[in-house]
């Protein structure tokens, strides 16, 4: 049964999240502590001496901020909540699981670590500098919008890394207590995507956008997922790196991304990460098919 549960964890929660959609809309508050909380048990298991910027992760890095605005900007014209899900769906930070599917296909978990860490960072400046300019807010300045957002999102992205190694330097047993809990990351997870879940159903249900609006977001997250494994594999083959490229750039953080489109941008583009859950987790199952038959040939 167990094992039927992590197989299927992620339709489970989907569909839970769907189904009891208002109660769990309620939980809403949680997401940012879960988030949080992930985080610092993915950061426990990882040690400050391993982490090692290489080219490869600047790369990365360029094409996940840069290239979230020029894809904006590409078609924020045409549509701008479609911009606005597929802007989200490149800024948003390397998956919290991606190291696990990145070890089964045969890549550097300690790359693609280090470049989640130096994901979360670019994210956590560059969100607050982009969406104020992009959902303005009447109400408010740029800078308060600013201010707002970096007081939310930095803390979030950046301090389960420095707790992990304060706890770690200053209090070792509560430390390796953690990291014996690494596998609760994986329910909390679960918990976090129905909570989102919800939040994307609320949205579509609340929304006067016609369908064809929706259908286009979730297209645009389909190619941009598709355009960041391929260049994530493409550069990581440059430097002989081509799991952990393609990983650290196509596997995001889509509670986060949910959770971030639903904030402080227009809740409909939340459609946007939405669907890029299913996207990834197609093409993860197809790459560990593949090597999976490579190696009963082999």
């Amino acid at each position: 049964m167990l094992k039927f549960l992590k197989d299927w964890t992620l339709p489970i929660a989907m569909l839970v999240g769907a189904i009891g959609y208002p109660l769990f809309m309620c939980l809403s508050f949680l997401t940012p502590y879960l988030i949080f909380t992930m985080l610092l048990l993915t950061f426990c298991k990882v040690s400050p001496h391993d982490l090692k910027i290489k080219p490869l992760h600047l790369w990365l890095l360029l094409i996940q901020i840069f290239g979230s605005l020029a894809v904006y900007f590409l078609l924020f014209r045409f549509n701008k909540i479609v911009a606005e899900g597929a802007m989200v769906c490149i800024i948003c930070p390397t998956a919290t699981a991606a190291a696990v599917i990145t070890q089964k296909l045969g890549g550097s978990a300690a790359s693609l670590t280090t470049y989640t860490l130096l994901g979360n960072v670019g994210a956590a400046i560059a969100v607050p500098l982009f969406f104020p300019l992009i959902e303005v807010h009447a109400e408010m300045s740029f800078w308060s919008s600013f201010l707002i957002i970096l007081s939310k999102v930095f803390p979030l992205l950046i301090c389960p890394f420095l707790t992990a190694w304060l706890l770690e330097k200053l209090l070792p047993k509560i430390h390796n207590r953690l990291m014996g809990y690494h596998e609760l990351a994986f329910y909390l997870w679960a918990i976090s995507l129905a909570i989102v879940t919800a939040q994307t159903l609320n949205s579509l249900l609340e929304s006067t956008a016609d369908v064809m609006t929706e259908i286009l977001i979730a297209f645009a997250a389909l190619v941009a997922c598709c355009i960041q494994f391929f260049l994530g594999k493409t550069i990581g083959s440059v430097y002989d790196d081509r799991i952990s490229g393609g990983q650290a750039l196509g596997q995001k953080n889509t509670i986060l991304a949910i959770w971030m489109a639903h904030t402080y941008l227009n809740p409909l583009s939340s459609v946007g990460p939405g669907s890029y859950v299913l996207w990834q987790n197609i093409i993860n199952s197809w790459q560990l098919w593949k090597k999976r038959k490579k190696e009963l040939k082999d």
